[in-house]
């Protein structure tokens, strides 16, 4: 089932506001197995919006349409419509009444202006909005089915989730469509390595669909299965997934929406482990994102920003003809750091990172985005290089994520040059 959605408001073309709506109601549907074909954007315009709607009819069986339907002098997605499906507006009483109830309960008084929402399309069916003043509505016109909602993102989230969705599949009539859909994470590794790894693509996923959707912090592969069976389904998937870990497992972090540093956290707290990280170049990110996970305080110790050589030799007792001798971007002193934050601590791990993030501070045989990043536990200390590039603040993203990702495969006891 083809679907278009329409954005509506000067808003989102001027870049004051981010079209989330476009957004979950892509995602919503994508999982529900409707086909997403066009999202348009269009401002506060009838000609244009009028022309939106013509474009949406010609490619999709369902448009849905949010925003323009405030009560202000620029909310005309509600004329729009009843011009373009040759109706009328008529006062429904149900829905004035709900927008009276409304105001009530915020010890507001009610605008004469607000009445105008309770005004709708004659041949429209109505769908009660019990957040907001503005109800949503759907028209038909040539089997095509259109579905009008507010702009303001909870109000629409509410309404779709809870009335339109299972609005717009029995009224098309859809049958159960079972689409399992699974993200596996992956870091350390480019996206075309990735894919030479995984070898013939069509193979693996037979018939599936396997996305690369890589970022600053690694490679998303998002496997798609659709069946008309559930178990059929379900196994599928599950198939992909274990193809996909055989060839390229020791890079897999988690799966969909977890992130590396709830990982890592998981990893400290099941064998009770206590780190201490020692920070300069990342100034305190790798702290800053393990202390955001529920629970920290059982596994972090300490997280210390020696952004200065000072700051290494007077806290981290780093040795300063270390600094002189290797430079504070170095092999060395990042082995020293850890070391260094480990003893003082009585921590378990020892983490440590220096680097050069950028724009200055490079030299011919350091460039911008070297970075060291150490560990040291009871089996001794591992030092790892990685060049970034020359952005200061992906730099920082990225220095924290490989830091991490050292301490992952470090407490699993994955060799990091494999």
């Amino acid at each position: 089932m083809n679907v278009v959605i329409i954005s509506i408001g000067d808003e989102l073309l001027n870049g004051q506001t981010v079209n989330t709506n476009a957004a979950f109601l892509a995602e919503k549907l994508y999982e529900k197995a409707f086909d997403v074909k066009k999202i348009i954007s269009v401002g506060d315009n009838e000609s244009e919006i009028i022309q939106a709607f013509e474009e949406a009819e010609r490619i999709a069986d369902i448009i849905l349409v949010t925003g323009g339907l405030g009560p202000t002098h620029d909310d005309i997605t509600k004329n729009c419509a009843i011009k373009y499906f040759d109706d009328k507006l008529v006062l429904n009483e149900t829905v004035l009444e709900d927008i009276r109830i409304l105001f009530k309960k915020r010890g507001r008084e009610m605008a004469p202006i607000n009445e105008l929402q309770a005004w709708v399309p004659s041949k429209a069916k109505i769908f009660r909005n019990l957040l907001g003043t503005a109800p949503a509505f759907a028209l038909e016109k040539n089997e095509k089915l259109f579905a009008f909602m507010p702009g303001v993102p909870f109000e629409m989230v509410d309404l779709f989730q809870n009335q339109i969705l299972n609005f717009l599949i029995e009224k098309k009539g859809l049958t159960n469509f079972y689409r399992y859909t699974l993200s596996l994470l992956t870091t350390g590794i480019p996206e075309s390595t990735l894919f030479q790894k995984l070898g013939d693509i069509k193979e693996l996923t037979k018939g599936s669909k396997l996305a690369f959707l890589p970022s600053q912090y690694g490679v998303k592969l998002r496997i798609q299965v659709d069946a008309k069976n559930e178990d059929e389904a379900k196994n599928l998937l599950q198939e992909i997934e274990q193809k996909i870990r055989s060839k390229v497992g020791r890079y897999i972090y988690g799966k969909n929406n977890e992130t590396l540093e709830e990982v890592v956290a998981r990893l400290l707290i099941d064998r009770r482990l206590k780190l201490s990280v020692a920070e300069s170049c990342s100034g305190g990110l790798v702290s800053h994102r393990l202390t955001n996970i529920p629970g920290s305080s059982s596994f972090f110790n300490r997280g210390i920003i020696a952004y200065s050589n000072a700051a290494k030799v007077e806290i981290l007792k780093v040795e300063e003809d270390l600094i002189h001798k290797y430079g504070a971007v170095s092999y060395q002193v990042a082995e020293a750091m850890a070391s260094g934050v480990k003893a003082i601590s009585g921590s378990d791990i020892g983490l440590g990172i220096t680097g050069i993030m950028g724009p200055t501070g490079d030299s011919p045989n350091k460039p911008i985005g070297l970075t060291y990043i150490g560990i040291c536990d009871k089996n001794g200390c591992v030092v790892k290089d990685f060049k970034f590039g020359d952005n200061r603040l992906r730099n920082k993203e990225r220095a924290s994520q490989a830091a991490l990702e050292m301490l992952r495969r470090n407490i699993l006891g994955i060799n990091y040059d494999e």
